[in-house]
């Protein structure tokens, strides 16, 4: 079996007006993801997801890993990803180029386990039936009588752990985590993003709310530059983890903050870290150190797929993030879709990833080929035109 193409799909999606959210960044505006599709000889197609620069992403693989990869075997995981890797290594150990690979080697497990019939979970070792998932949202909101009844829906949606973002000013925090925590009930679990808005000082002075709160991990309250911050924060919130890594990349990235102490929880993600093969690396230096793994996931339904497929073989693994902010990536991209029972998701039974996507879905929201990403504030990723000024400042 050769490799015999590689495709790149761009998504975007605007969102109406009405539904648009303020967080750290601005007023997100719509959402991007890609999608990548490695096909063989044989027939057997992969799927793989990237969340990074969609222009970039595109010219990486087109015009460097596809070139390099063309007769290639799918089944020699290891071997495409060190030729990937050795290719990029001089401008991509971070960022778009390791994320690139990362949804190319996603699409080679997805032909390996179709191969062998198997899902991806199983390749890797003994997998939990399901996996515990969190409702990601509760963004920032005008009044905090709205964060109450988003978290109430929340827990309509059988969800038994949310997490909400913070870092907008102190007396808001306060009021939001307390807000939640009410709403929620002492046996769910609540999560807390500082979205890097503290410095170590403001941070201590929000660990006793923190506190009051039963907050379950901290997130990223620093810059990833700051891991001395984080160090520096830690007596001061006994018994809360600290957690990050979605702003990192590759093995080497993480062992940083694994290695370093900067984290208890850390949060590789397969579309962006490098892939299962280098999430996989990843989980095991985090096991060595008694840290745990908890996926990252705003993108897309595939990589929330990837990550399901890691936690569910990995048993220092706690969680998987749901985006709960009316992304279609998330909700329509996929045949069948993905729900939560009783706060767990269960993992698809198919061979490979297991999932099929939504055509419909695909074609809708695909940029098509040659066009730039569209202006606008994607949450993570922002590109600038006078119409949106006011909503992308940051």
């Amino acid at each position: 079996m050769k490799i015999r193409d590689i495709e790149v799909i761009n998504l975007c999606f605007e969102y109406p007006p009405e539904r648009r959210f303020r967080y750290a960044g601005g007023t997100c505006t719509g959402r991007l993801t890609t999608l990548v599709k490695v096909r063989t000889d044989e027939g057997v197609e992969g799927l793989g997801s990237i969340y990074s620069h969609p222009d970039l992403v595109r010219t990486i693989i087109e015009g460097q890993l596809r070139p390099l990869l063309m007769g290639s075997d799918p089944l020699e995981i290891e071997a495409c990803w060190q030729r990937c890797y050795a290719l990029t290594r001089w401008y991509g150990r971070k960022g778009a180029a390791i994320s690139a690979l990362g949804g190319i080697d996603i699409a080679l497990w997805d032909i390996r386990g179709k191969v062998e019939g198997k899902r991806i979970c199983d390749l890797i070792g003994p997998a939990r039936a399901t996996v515990p998932a969190y409702a990601s949202g509760l963004l920032w909101k005008r009044e905090i009588g709205e964060l109450k009844d988003e978290a109430q829906r929340h827990l309509e949606h059988d969800f038994r752990a949310v997490k909400m973002r913070l870092g907008k000013d102190p007396d808001y925090d306060r009021a939001a985590v307390s807000a939640v925590r009410d709403t929620v009930g002492a046996e769910a679990r609540l999560m807390v993003d500082g979205n890097a808005r503290y410095s170590v000082g403001e941070a201590r002075r929000m660990a006793p709310a923190w506190l009051a709160g039963g907050v379950f991990w901290l997130e990223e309250p620093f810059a990833p530059e700051q891991p001395e911050a984080f160090r520096a924060l830690r007596p001061s919130i006994p018994g809360i983890p600290l957690a990050a890594g979605e702003n990192e990349f590759g093995r080497q990235g993480f062992k940083e903050l694994i290695d370093g102490g900067v984290v208890e929880i850390a949060q590789p993600d397969c579309c962006r870290c490098g892939g299962l093969t280098e999430a996989l690396r990843i989980a095991s230096d985090a096991a060595e150190r008694d840290v745990k793994i908890a996926p990252h996931t705003w993108s897309d339904a595939v990589a929330l797929t990837a990550n399901m497929h890691l936690v569910a073989a990995t048993p220092h693994a706690l969680t998987v993030e749901v985006d709960q902010t009316g992304n279609p990536f998330i909700e329509e991209l996929l045949v069948g879709g993905q729900r939560v029972k009783d706060g767990q998701l269960e993992l698809p039974q198919g061979p490979g990833l297991g999932i099929e996507l939504n055509q419909d879905t695909v074609r809708k929201y695909t940029v098509p080929r040659g066009q730039a990403t569209p202006p606008g504030n994607y949450s993570d990723m922002v590109f600038q035109d006078l119409r949106y000024q006011g909503e992308l400042s940051i």
